[in-house]
């Protein structure tokens, strides 16, 4: 076949992606950096052969922690070390973002509807997920905000038994929104599916 095929060329075996590059020690060619020592105290800006001398009367690397800064930030540390903590705190920080869930409402939303997104809540909170639950007002829907709150307060109630509101729910802008906390798995109830005819059927389309 010819022409450009529209898929991207896979990835050789073994080829991972590049980590960034820390430059440390003699890589470090700039006259002056800003040192912290090992305790995490800033000893000023300091001429690089003064601040190489002090890593190495510690028994210890000079690693560039700020390329960007004016002068760049050193730190003086193990370099094994910190490389270990630095790829902890990403991946912390990866996970926790991806930790937040979503389950989005609607005005008119039918009661089957309202049953499955809330079973979705249930199950991103069991997994141990942050929850996010949120209902848009569209146009002239900004008038029965009353009634948007009442349907954000009802999904509150079915998912109590799995999580912990961290505040009340609030409007901003067009959104009515809640955050759910998941509580301890050993509090945490089983699912439960949410009865249909114990929702109450959401008022009329508005002409």
């Amino acid at each position: 076949m010819s022409g450009t095929s529209p898929f991207r060329p896979r990835t050789p075996y073994g080829k991972r992606p590049r980590e960034p590059f820390i430059r440390k020690n003699e890589r470090i060619r700039v006259e002056a950096v800003r040192v912290i020592n090992p305790e995490g105290k800033q000893l000023g800006v300091l001429p690089i052969g003064e601040a190489l001398r002090l890593a190495r009367d510690c028994g210890l690397d000079l690693i560039e922690i700020s390329a960007n800064a004016h002068p760049p930030v050193c730190r003086i540390a193990d370099f094994g070390k910190y490389q270990y903590e630095e790829g902890k705190r990403q991946k912390n920080q990866k996970d926790s973002s991806s930790r937040l869930k979503e389950v989005k409402f609607r005005l008119n939303i039918e009661a089957h509807d309202f049953e499955t997104k809330v079973k979705h809540g249930i199950a991103f909170l069991q997994e141990g997920n942050k929850l996010k639950i949120a209902l848009i007002l569209r146009f002239r829907e900004m008038e029965r905000q009353a009634f948007g709150l009442e349907i954000i307060r009802r999904a509150m109630a079915e998912l109590s038994a799995y999580g912990t509101p961290d505040a009340e729910p609030r409007l901003s802008g067009r959104e009515i929104a809640v955050m759910f906390s998941p509580k301890p798995s050993a509090n945490r109830s089983k699912p439960a599916a949410v009865d249909p005819t114990q929702v109450d059927s959401p008022a009329p389309r508005a002409s």
